[in-house]
């Protein structure tokens, strides 16, 4: 193989590496980005799963102020996730908790 070639695919791998690396280490309101992901099919209309325990122990980490900003994000909507029932996250999962917004 041209040495050109292998330049290019071992820059275009290290390229996919950095940004899994990115991904992993994005926190959304104090708890990463990943973690949060295991609440996707309690958020997910129209027939949404009931959170898991790993939702539930990800969501009794986030911090509820910060959560009321994407109340009226288009992010979620547009990431398929309905905002209303994120919010009821912390009473789905019997955090004692309540969304302050």
């Amino acid at each position: 193989m041209n040495a050109r070639v292998v330049a290019v695919v071992m820059v275009m791998v290290m390229e996919v590496l950095l940004m899994g690396a990115a991904i992993d280490a994005l926190n959304v309101c104090g708890v990463p980005s990943t973690d949060l992901l295991k609440c996707l099919p309690a958020v997910t209309p129209p027939s949404p799963s009931e959170p898991s325990k790993e939702c539930c122990s990800a969501v009794s980490l986030v911090d509820l102020k910060c959560l009321c900003a994407f109340k009226s994000s288009l992010l979620l909507p547009a990431l398929h996730i309905d905002p209303d029932l994120a919010l009821q996250l912390p009473a789905k999962c019997k955090l004692g908790k309540t969304v302050p917004c």
